[in-house]
């Protein structure tokens, strides 16, 4: 028997079937390993391309069996067939690589198939993860329905490689097999490493707590909405990975939004963060950065009547811990004043 020495245990390796992680130290998939070890999930592969950016110490204080580059997963899994239970695929290419379309497409859209390749004919379980910018502006709704994926106009290249996977698994028909999770706006512990556009509310929470002023950003359409009216659905990435786990113990498939389903102002976020560290509201006004928009869904709000309706033919309920104010306390006073990780 081999065994991983961690925390001063000894930890069994391949005792029990596998969950492979991929995108194990990002924001999401760091915050899945933690909710999975909460559950008593220690079987679990990690999946990551671990650098110099800072993303490794999201896996500190946490169990796992291994940690694997993206690059050697399928060399790993040779011989290992059997032993894996499900993937849960978080991983891809954002931040740098956004304007690299051929990346994008090798790590968002062809890295997926071969994934899914391998896992269906083994009856694996997988879940993964898409994203809400595919929505575009809106103007076809937020309808999570997969014969609506025709009518989508992905705004940018990465939206666009996510879309392409999923219009993979439309044209496979084989969503009677796989958890497909369009993601809104998350953020939460654990986003410490990861660029400002990727990480608006902690970017924003920065501002406020090192120099006391919220940057609020001008209207982009003033005929339509105010400075700071922007809206987001925000979700918070503990509810998120909660909402994975709740897939891998049960056998819904389909295509899913994910978020809170009610959107909140740039204003009213900046606000509840004001309230949370406890300092009278300062707003400065500066204009929105082009790359804030490549990931997040402003001006969208996730419409949640099909995973509601599903959930209950299935006859099972999911109940997020927390409320948008709730979140924004939980975040501020046990990770950013104290820097903990999650």
């Amino acid at each position: 028997m081999t065994y991983m020495r961690m925390r001063g245990m000894k930890i069994p390796l391949y005792d029990d079937q596998l969950i492979v992680i991929t995108g194990a130290s990002g924001l999401l998939g760091s915050n899945v390993v933690r909710c999975l070890n909460d559950q008593g999930y220690f079987n679990l592969l990690l999946v990551d391309d671990i650098k110099t950016a800072g993303g490794w110490r999201n896996l500190w204080h946490k169990r796992f069996v291994d940690l694997v580059p993206t690059r050697d997963l399928f060399h790993f899994l040779q011989g290992r067939e059997t032993d894996v239970e499900a993937f849960i695929h978080l991983g891809g290419c954002v931040g740098g690589g956004a304007q690299d379309g051929d990346l994008l497409i090798k790590e968002n859209y062809r890295f997926s198939v071969d994934l899914v390749r391998y896992a269906l004919p083994r009856g694996q379980r997988f879940i993964y993860v898409s994203t809400a910018s595919t929505y575009g502006d809106g103007r076809w709704g937020c309808s999570d329905e997969e014969a609506q994926l025709d009518r989508l106009e992905p705004p940018n290249l990465y939206s666009f490689s996510k879309h392409m996977f999923d219009k993979w698994i439309e044209e496979q028909e084989v969503w009677n097999k796989v958890v497909g999770l369009k993601l809104f706006t998350i953020f939460g512990p654990n986003e410490w490493h990861a660029s400002p556009s990727e990480a608006i509310v902690r970017e924003l929470a920065r501002h406020i707590q090192e120099r006391g002023v919220a940057p609020i950003f001008k209207s982009e359409r003033p005929d339509q909405y105010e400075d700071g009216e922007q809206c987001y659905d925000f979700y918070y990435v503990k509810d998120a990975a909660r909402m994975i786990y709740f897939f891998l113990k049960n056998d819904v498939s389909g295509l899913f939004n994910v978020g809170s389903g009610e959107t909140h102002t740039w204003k009213e976020l900046a606000s509840a963060l004001f309230a949370a560290f406890d300092k009278p509201e300062r707003f400065e006004y500066s204009v929105m950065p082009r790359e804030f928009g490549a990931f997040h869904s402003q001006n969208l709000c996730a419409d949640l009547e099909k995973l509601h309706r599903v959930l209950k033919e299935n006859q099972l309920v999911f109940c997020n811990q927390f409320t948008f104010s709730s979140a924004i306390g939980d975040y501020v006073h046990h990770h950013l004043i104290p820097h903990k990780y999650q």
